[in-house]
C-alpha cells in the first residue's frame, strides 16, 4: 500500500471512530437517559438508623419484584439520611436508564426538580412510605394522621383514669419527613381533647434517638421530675433515647412508639415502653412491588391503587395511592400480631433477660 493509499484509509478509521463517539455521547450525555433494557428498577430508602428498612423493607421489595420478574435486576442505595447523597443516586438511576424509580425520601421538599425530571425522561417514579413532592406515578403508605391519632390513643389508655389531669411531653418526628406533621397533627387531635396539657414539644431531626435522648433530659431539667405523667415520641428508636433519659433521673412514666422494632417490642415487654403502632410492612412493601413491575410492563394498576391523593404542596393532585391501616400493640398483642404475621420469632425477641418477660406475657 502506498502512502496515499495509508492515509485514505487512516482517515476513514478517523472519522468512523469520531463519529462512534459522537453517537455514545449523545445517548449518554445531557439531560436525556440512557435506553437501558428495560427490566431494570430502582429502589431508593432514606435512611438505615430506623432498622425496618434494611431489615423488612428492602428483602420485601427486592424478594416480591423477582417473584413478578424474574429477569428484572434491581438496582438499589440506602441514602443514610442525606438529600444530597440521594439526589446523586437518583440521577444515577436516570442516567443507568432505568424505567421505575421506588423513592422513599430523604427529604420530601427537594424531590420535585427530580421527579419532574424523571417524567421528562419517561420514567416513573413511585412514592413509598413517604409522599415525595412531584408528578407520580403512584403512592404507597399508611393513613398516617391515622396513626397519630393511634398513638395519642394508647398514650391516653396508658396514662389510664388519670389521663385528664395528665401533663404531657411530645418528642416528634423529623420535620424533612412528610409523615411526621400527619403523625403529629393526628396526636394532637387526641391528646389536646385527653390531656391536661402539654408542656414541652420537639421535633426531632432525622429521627435521631441520640437528639430525642437530649431534648428528654432538656425538658425534665425545665419541667422537673414531677412536671410531665406521659411521653409521646414518634418512633420506637427514639423512644429508647427517651427512655434512657428518664431512668437516668429515676423517672417512671408511660412512652409510646411506632414501627414494632424488636428493641421497642422487648422494651414493652420488660415494661419500660407502654406501647407501640404495628404497621403490616409486608403488604405495603409487597404493594409497592407489585406497582413497580405493572409499571415496567406498562400494564394498568387496577385493584393495587384504591384511592388518590394530592401532594403535600397541592401542586400535583389525584396520585393514585395505596393506604393501609395500622393497629396499638401492646405486651398483651405481641403474640397475636408481631408473632403471628412472622415480623418476628419468639425466639427473637425471647433472648436472655427478656425470656421471663415473654414468659410472665403468654410469649415461648
Amino acid at each position: 500500500m502506498n502512502a496515499m493509499a495509508r492515509r485514505a484509509v487512516i482517515g476513514t478509521v478517523a472519522v468512523a471512530m469520531a463519529l462512534a463517539t459522537a453517537a455514545c455521547g449523545k445517548a449518554g450525555d445531557g439531560d436525556k437517559a440512557s435506553e437501558g433494557d428495560g427490566k431494570t428498577i430502582g429502589l431508593l430508602l432514606p435512611e438505615n438508623k430506623t432498622t425496618r428498612y434494611e431489615t423488612f423493607d428492602r428483602p420485601i421489595i427486592e424478594s416480591k419484584i423477582k417473584s413478578l420478574c424474574s429477569e428484572c435486576e434491581i438496582k438499589y442505595n440506602n441514602a443514610s439520611q442525606d438529600t444530597e447523597t440521594q439526589k446523586k443516586q437518583f440521577e444515577a438511576l436516570l442516567t443507568q436508564g432505568v424505567k421505575v424509580i421506588i423513592l422513599d425520601s430523604v427529604d420530601y421538599k427537594a424531590t420535585k426538580s427530580w421527579v419532574k425530571k424523571a417524567k421528562d425522561q419517561g420514567v416513573q417514579v413511585v412514592a413509598y412510605d413517604r409522599l415525595a413532592e412531584g408528578p407520580l406515578a403512584a403512592y404507597v403508605s399508611y393513613d398516617n394522621e391515622k396513626i397519630g391519632r393511634l398513638q395519642g390513643e394508647g398514650l391516653v389508655e396508658a396514662l389510664g383514669p388519670k389521663a385528664a389531669s395528665s401533663k404531657v411531653v411530645m418528642i416528634n418526628g423529623s420535620p424533612t419527613d412528610p409523615n411526621a406533621p400527619f403523625f403529629k397533627k393526628g396526636a394532637h387531635t387526641v391528646l389536646d381533647k385527653k390531656v391536661d396539657e402539654i408542656v414541652y414539644e420537639q421535633d426531632i431531626p432525622d429521627w435521631s434517638p441520640d437528639e430525642a435522648n437530649r431534648k428528654m433530659s432538656s425538658a425534665i431539667d425545665s419541667l422537673g421530675k414531677d412536671g410531665f405523667q406521659g411521653v409521646y415520641s414518634g418512633n420506637d428508636g427514639m423512644a429508647g433515647g427517651i427512655i434512657t433519659a428518664l431512668e437516668r433521673r429515676g423517672i417512671k412514666v408511660p412512652v409510646g412508639g411506632q414501627d414494632a422494632e424488636l428493641a421497642g417490642l422487648q422494651r414493652i415487654l420488660k415494661g419500660e415502653q407502654a406501647f407501640t403502632i404495628y404497621k403490616q410492612i409486608k403488604p405495603e412493601a409487597e404493594t409497592t412491588a407489585s406497582i413497580a413491575v405493572s409499571l415496567l410492563k406498562g400494564k394498568e394498576l387496577g385493584t393495587l391503587v384504591d384511592t388518590k391523593v394530592d401532594s403535600l404542596s397541592g401542586e400535583f393532585k389525584g396520585i393514585p395511592a395505596k393506604l393501609y391501616d395500622a393497629q396499638i400493640v401492646t405486651k398483651d398483642d405481641i403474640a397475636d400480631t408481631i408473632i403471628r404475621d412472622e415480623v418476628y420469632k419468639a425466639s427473637q425477641i425471647c433472648k436472655g433477660d427478656y425470656k421471663k418477660y415473654c414468659a410472665e406475657a403468654g410469649i415461648s
